[in-house]
Parts: C-alpha cells; structure tokens; sequence
C-alpha cells in the first residue's frame, strides 16, 4: 500500500469557488427560530478546537464528502479519503471530485485517497494503522429512500455494518471526535411544524431511514462504552452544483433544460427543506471542530419549499416550462420536512445563508458551465442524465455486493 505521488497542476476558477464560498453577500434565509438572548441549550456549549486536524472523510469522492474534504483542505488541514466508488449513481462524477481535489491540492502529500469499501475490515484497519486519522467525517453511507425499500440488504450492510466498523476501529485508535451524516428521513411522517431532535423517532417509514436511525443509537452505545465523542448530522435534502443526479434539484434543473418531462408526485403540495452544500459544509465542518461528547444535530436551512414552488423556481432560472406527469404520491416519501436549527446554531453557530431562490440560480449556472457547455467552470465536461442514475434504468443490482469480500486497496497521495 504504498502511495503514488501525485503531480498535476493545480486549477481553480472564481466560478468554481463562488458554488460553494461562504461569500459576505450570502443572505439569511428564513430560520426558524430568531437570535434570543438564552437558549436551553446554553449550559452545554463546549469551545471548538482550533489548529490543524488529520480528518479521515469517508464517501470523499461523494457530494457531500468531496466538498467538506475540499473545505477541509482549503483552510490546512490534511484529509485521507476512503470511497468504494460504486454504481449508485454514474462513477465519472465522483472521478470529477477526485480529479477536481487533485488538481487544487497537487503534490502536497496533504490528500490521500483509498479507493475500497468501508465494511472491509482488513483495508480499514490498515488505513487507521497508516493515516493515525484523529478526527473521523463519517459521510459514506447507501442514500435514497425509494431504492431501499426495492433492496434493503445493501442498505443494512453498507449503513450499519460500515458505521459500526468505523466506530470500532475509531474508539480502538483514539479519535477524538467522529461526526457522521445521519438523515432528516428519520422523522418520519412527523407532523410538527420544524423537526426537533428531542422527537420521538422510533418509527421510521424506509429501509434507509430505519438504518440511520439503528446508526444514531449504535453511535451512542460507543460513547457510553468507549467515551467515544459523537454527532449524528441529520441533513435536510441536500443539493447544489455537482449535487447527485439521482436527487430532484438535478433532475428537475436537467430535464427541464432539456425539456424532457418530470414527474410530479401527488398535488405538489409536499414540502422540503432544501439545503444549500455550501451551507451544509458550513454545518459539518463546526461539528467536526465541536467534539461534543453524543449530540444530534439537524443540519436545515429551517424553512420548507412546495413541489409547486420548486417546479416554478427551476422554470424561472431556466427560462423553459416544464413538461409535467402527474403521478400519485409514492411509497416511503414523507409529505413534510423543515428543520428546527436552534440546537445548532447555539451548540455549533451554525445557520443557513443561501435561499433555495439563490441556490437553484447558482445550481442551474454550473449545469450551464459543466454539463451543457464546454466546462468553463474547471469541471471536466460530464454527460449525466437522471433518467439512467439510481432511481432510474441504470441502476445495477446491488444484491451481490453484500456478499464478504476482500479489497485491494489503491491509494494515491
């Protein structure tokens, strides 16, 4: 497992960092709780650690991952990378991230990528033993609520077999803080007006929000055995510039580009807290800083946006009408989601800054620069299409992958 020197030039472009910068002129979106002068969260505020940090981000070459590695390098910390690289959704965009990664951080021995599966215990051992990671960004997970009720057992294998390895192999090595992604798919059919997390949320309506929810309560089992410091991010619909494909603000921004129908379930009446990545970073970066010692945190912008509302944003910063099919509502979808964010904005600081408005603009420019045009935005040029990701045709079966196997694992630095 020796490491390949990387040597390419470094590449950025304003347009590149202005997706996802935390910029002055960022405004503050609807919250759902304004500042106030004592929170009952007070007595539990702990100081952030501050200096350099060794952060192991698991599903790196990810959405979510490849952009708080990115965030994590850019302010000097050193980032080790593990991500199996599956099929759920096409490998060229997570190739992107890589790629994208190596060019702005060449040659510094700061980034190292191994590209095997977390539930393989001989590679994650090796990789602890190695890296001596002191700090563990838990991002690698199965997402998607429809494909999990279509295939459980990869949700069961990757979701809770690989968290409870990463735990194991964190309390064993000493990490001083493990911060994982959770799912605001946890709640349910909540009927509260902003989820809390002091909800009852014991009764989960997916495959996939059953085993982030087993994840929440094995996280906790390791801090009280191990002492092990623990937070658990539920994320609220997370979207922006090199976002999932398989996820509605990609599909809807591309196929109505493309004028190519969408699909509307139900009355459009649903409602989601959609979260800027930028935004998200922001929250997953503090929570790395803060080690509390267990804490749940939802990560939200705080309000929530109608179907009907969404569809008519994405026509307005596209300059097309979309071409509709009403379907029913689906099985597995919850009609509600909005986040209550006061837990963290007292405990992390944290609080959402780019409208869902904002963000679709700025989501809609990189489609424009990336995939419609020649990648003037310092992405390599990729032909994506929804229709053929993970909700769609092309998705392979996954059954065979939760069969044992051993990896050989290729780093790169």
């Amino acid at each position: 497992m020796t490491p390949d020197n990387l040597n390419t030039p470094s590449v950025t472009s304003a347009s590149d960092q202005s997706s996802l910068s935390y910029s002055n002129d960022d405004t503050i979106s609807d919250c759902s709780f304004s500042s106030s002068t004592s929170s009952k969260y007070d007595e539990q505020i702990i100081s952030p650690h501050v200096g350099y940090k060794k952060v192991l981000v698991t599903g790196g070459a990810g959405f979510v991952g490849s952009s708080v590695a990115e965030a994590l390098l850019a302010r000097g910390d050193d980032v080790v990378i593990v991500d199996e690289m599956n099929d759920y959704y096409d490998v060229s965009m997570k190739e992107n991230n890589l790629n994208r990664l190596k060019k702005l951080y060449p040659g510094e021995n700061r980034l190292a990528i191994y590209r095997g599966n977390i539930c393989d215990e001989q590679l994650m051992l090796k990789l602890f033993e190695t890296e001596r990671p002191q700090w563990v960004c838990h991002m690698a997970a199965r997402a998607g609520v429809r494909p999990s009720i279509q295939d459980p057992y990869v949700y069961i294998q990757s979701n809770i077999v690989g968290t409870t390895l990463l735990m194991e192999m964190s309390h064993k090595f000493g990490v001083q803080n493990f911060v994982f992604a959770s799912s605001s798919s946890v709640y349910g059919g909540s009927k509260s007006t902003f989820f809390s997390e002091e909800e009852n949320v014991d009764n989960p309506v997916s495959p996939y929000a059953a085993t982030k929810k087993v994840c929440e309560l094995l996280a906790y089992t390791y801090h009280h055995l191990y002492k092990l410091n623990v937070s658990a991010l539920r994320f609220f619909t997370v979207y922006g510039p090199r976002g999932r494909p398989d996820m509605a603000p990609f599909k809807f921004v591309d196929r109505v580009s493309r004028g190519v129908e969408i699909q509307k379930f139900g009355d459009g009446t649903s409602s989601r807290d959609y979260t800027f990545i930028s935004d998200i970073v922001d929250g997953v970066v503090r929570s790395i800083d803060h080690a509390y010692p267990y804490q749940v945190f939802n990560l939200g912008k705080g309000d929530g946006t109608s179907l009907n509302q969404f569809i008519s944003i994405v026509e307005k910063h596209t300059g097309k009408k979309a071409v509709i099919r009403q379907l029913p509502d689906q099985a597995g979808d919850v009609p509600y989601t909005c986040a209550s964010v006061e837990k963290a904005k007292v405990l992390l600081g944290y609080e959402a800054k780019v409208s869902f408005d904002q963000g679709i603009s700025r989501t809609v420019d990189w489609y424009r620069d990336v995939i419609q045009s020649e990648g003037s935005a310092g992405d390599e040029v990729l032909s994506i299409t929804p229709e053929t990701q993970a909700n769609g045709f092309g998705r392979s079966p996954s059954c065979i992958e939760i069969m044992p196997q051993q990896q050989t694992a290729q780093v790169m630095r």
